[in-house]
């Protein structure tokens, strides 16, 4: 008999450890994919805290993908947005653009 009781013990353990665990994970990829869905200011300042184990532990690029994935088809207008001139002394809208000529955003590094 003892040694039932202990195995029904040991599996009762086993499975509140491992369904802790397993809420403990969703907790963490529901925060992850909360930071990426905000602004690059926040997300950056709340990833410079994270610890690289939970980079490892956390499925980012699949969380990323979903999280940052937008509603745009090929097709659909761009959305209209704002950005400072190179020289900083102006703002440019998109939308000023409209029905005038072609925009092409370029986004890298030509260091």
């Amino acid at each position: 008999m003892d040694k039932r009781i202990s195995r029904r013990k040991l599996v009762r353990v086993l499975g509140v450890t491992t369904g802790l665990l397993a809420g403990l994970w969703l907790l963490l990829c529901a925060g992850a994919w909360w930071a990426m869905t905000q602004p690059p200011e926040v997300f950056g300042a709340i990833m410079a805290r994270v610890p690289m184990i939970a980079m490892i532990i956390v499925p980012f690029e699949p969380l990323w993908m979903h999280a940052r994935a937008g509603r745009i088809a090929p097709g659909d207008m761009a959305p209209d947005f704002t950005l400072p001139t190179l020289d900083h002394r102006e703002t440019v809208h998109l939308a000023g653009f409209r029905g005038s000529r072609p925009v092409v955003l370029v986004f890298g590094s030509y260091t």
